[in-house]
């Protein structure tokens, strides 16, 4: 196995500085987890600017959709909502409301509960969840493909890995 050419990020400049102030560190947790957050930042902006043109923010999209992987009829209760985003119940009022008076889902009665209610993806809420998922897609494929399918795999995996063993992570 060949060793690839080092290239230096924002990361290793902090290591290096930690380094020469704190040789005994051990770093490594910080060199991970410093790149997941600063990535995690920027991915979060791109995907704001790609769902922008469709007039919904980024909490306004895993609304949209969480309702649309469910499948038909795209229904779920507010808590389902809530509980799937992991938001409050207020937090999750205040996006229904807009996503609401926009067109895209509408609340009603649930018929086997009569204290609660069902939220339901319109068509014109499931057409647009249709096109800002690809553009949503077409954003992260373009930053993935700084790596080649095996290294995105690899990743994939690690992650996935990592995820798992971190108390409390969802």
């Amino acid at each position: 196995m060949s060793e690839r050419p080092q290239r230096n990020d924002p990361v290793d400049a902090i290591i290096d500085q930690w380094a020469a102030v704190r040789p005994d560190l051990d770093t490594k947790a910080m060199e991970v987890f410093g790149r997941i957050f600063r990535l995690s930042r920027t991915m979060s902006d791109r995907m704001e600017k790609a769902y922008a043109p469709y007039g919904i923010s980024r909490g306004e999209f895993d609304v949209l959709a969480t309702l649309r992987r469910t499948g038909a009829p795209h229904t779920l209760s507010p808590r389902q909502l809530s509980a799937t985003l992991m938001l409050t119940t207020g937090g999750m009022t205040g996006r229904l409301d807009k996503l609401e008076r926009a067109g895209l889902l509408r609340r009603s009665p649930d018929p086997h509960d009569r204290r609660g209610l069902q939220v339901t993806l319109t068509e014109k809420g499931l057409h647009l969840i249709d096109e800002a998922v690809g553009a949503g897609l077409a954003t992260q494929a373009e930053a993935l493909s700084a790596l080649d399918a095996e290294q995105a795999d690899r990743l994939a995996d690690l992650l996935r890995e990592l995820l798992a063993g971190t108390p409390d992570a969802r």
